[in-house]
């Protein structure tokens, strides 16, 4: 009798802890797909390390929406072109705020605060936001044209040398990081990395952020959606490592412009502008959330855009690319010179097609952040309730074959003769939400793809060994990280005009001298 006592006690604990960590944070939603899963874990085993490849293979069987469990989370996954658009900009109003997760926000993020991205929505968040919509609108972008001259030149030139005038290959990799990275820099601080490529603090705030990236991610860190895996201390210590040693280059870089602000040495900068407006609405830590998401930002779209694209046109598969590419160029501007014009205007539509369609092709950001709905939507028959927990699916949306046309081929002339109206893509999110800096990451693809077309023929690498993966889920060295990071390859180049290309360098140089 007592063994069945002891028994049926045991069975009972089971059950409730099983109950216990099996319980989600929302109830289920009555009339929407829900993907079967396990106990405890949910989807997670299911979803492995490729949430956005898994869940669009879901979409044949479970229609573009359905719910899922992670842990004790329930999201919601909208995988198609139409179903993003009513989701994330029918209903943006509703669709406003992010989730709070154990790893980034808790311990990544404890002692800077949050960027502007990954903040709940509440009322500094909207004066922060509102400040970076207005340091990075239209009119702002075209007053920052100068440090992107530099920028771009300064890569192109060391690629150029580093290459040897084409006559080795080389890894494009660190030279654009950086192009991001010193646009980003100089427009919040006033301040540019000097030195090489390998410069020490480039490498520690590529490497650091990159970490920061994996700790966003939406399939990287169970411990967010499984909290009983946050009794081990050996992720929230890794978590932990990587944010001290953000804090150590935050600060310094902060406290360099405070300094510079102080001696009346600073250069025109957002934050600077903060700093000496005597009506600045925000504060220390509104200040700091608008470095990190300067920071941040510009090492998550950009870069691995450019290299892919870089890493395309270097494959025979894609010459005619390359010689369309140029030919447009040429045909723009048939005596003048587009390395410079190209920072005015943007007068090639082949060229901004190109910049759609590759944001589109490698949806750097397969996975977005999640997003928190503030009220009820409905979709279908179905009302989501308030609370719900939201994931778009960037990547299957830009691969829905019902809404592109042969959607895996890289195609530029998609979007040729198409109207300035609706959504191209969603490589910068949509809706409310979405990336503020797109039109600066815009305009920064577009003159280094103008500018590295007309310096260079790119052609593949001597060695099999060297050549880039263009699958844009395969292209990724870290699958489980928010945005990609491309596999390490190699290029050849092949200088179209020496002297031409080092007169345009020189006259950069000189343009630019004073921000050196």
């Amino acid at each position: 009798m007592a063994l069945q006592v002891i028994a049926l006690t045991a069975i009972a604990a089971v059950y409730l802890v099983v109950r216990y960590f099996n319980r989600t944070d929302i109830p289920k939603i009555d009339g929407l797909p829900e993907i079967p899963g396990v106990p405890i874990f949910g989807n997670l085993l299911q979803l492995g390390s490729s949430h956005a490849k898994v869940a669009q293979g879901w979409v044949k069987q479970y229609g573009p929406v359905f719910q899922v469990r992670m842990g004790n989370r329930r999201i919601v996954f909208a995988n198609t072109f139409e179903s993003v658009k009513h989701i994330w900009i029918t209903n943006q109003s509703a669709l406003i705020s992010r989730p709070t997760l154990h790893t980034f926000h808790k311990i990544v993020s404890s002692s800077q605060g949050y960027t502007i991205g990954t903040s709940p929505w509440d009322e500094s968040c909207k004066q922060r936001r509102k400040a970076a919509a207005t340091a990075l609108n239209r009119p702002a972008v075209q007053s920052y044209m100068p440090i992107i001259d530099l920028e771009s030149n300064v890569s192109i030139k060391e690629l150029l040398e580093d290459s040897k005038y084409g006559q080795i290959d080389v890894d494009p990799i660190p030279y654009f990081q950086r192009y991001a990275l010193n646009t980003s820099l100089s427009l919040n601080y006033g301040i540019r990395i000097d030195g090489d490529k390998d410069d020490e603090l480039l490498r520690e705030i590529c490497d650091v952020e990159r970490a920061v990236s994996n700790f966003r991610s939406t399939s990287n860190n169970w411990q967010d959606y499984i909290p009983l895996l946050r009794l081990w201390p050996s992720r929230n210590n890794e978590a932990a490592e990587y944010r001290v040693r953000r804090d150590v280059y935050l600060t310094k870089l902060l406290d360099m412009l405070k300094s510079q602000v102080a001696n009346g040495t600073d250069k025109p900068c957002i934050t600077g502008n903060v700093l000496k407006d005597p009506e600045a609405k925000l504060n220390e830590a509104e200040i700091k959330s608008i470095c990190l998401t300067m920071v941040s930002a510009g090492l998550d779209t950009v870069p691995g855009n450019l290299i892919m694209l870089i890493a395309l046109l270097s494959s025979p598969s894609y010459a005619h690319i390359q010689r369309t590419a140029y030919t447009a160029i040429r045909t723009a501007y048939p005596s003048t010179s587009a390395w410079h014009a190209c920072l005015a205007e943007e007068k090639i539509p082949y060229i901004s097609a190109l910049v759609k369609e590759t944001l589109r092709y490698w949806t750097v950001i397969p996975i977005c952040l999640p997003r928190v709905s503030v009220k009820p939507i409905v979709y279908n028959t179905t009302t989501i309730p308030a609370g719900t927990t939201f994931y778009m699916n960037a990547y299957a949306a830009d691969y829905d074959a019902t809404h592109f046309k042969d959607p895996e081929t890289f195609l530029p002339e998609r979007y040729l003769d198409v109207g300035e109206g609706g959504t191209p893509h969603y490589g910068y999110g949509a809706g409310s939400r979405m990336c503020a800096g797109s039109h600066l990451a815009n305009r920064e693809l577009y003159v280094a793809f103008v500018r590295l077309i007309s310096a260079f023929e790119f052609v593949s690498p001597a060695e099999e060994r060297d050549m880039p993966v263009l699958d844009c889920l395969q292209a990724n060295a870290i699958p489980t990280s928010l945005t990609m990071e491309p596999r390490k390859f190699k290029v050849g180049i092949r200088v179209r005009d020496r002297d031409v290309l080092e007169r345009w360098m020189g006259e950069s140089e000189e343009a630019t001298k004073g921000l050196l």
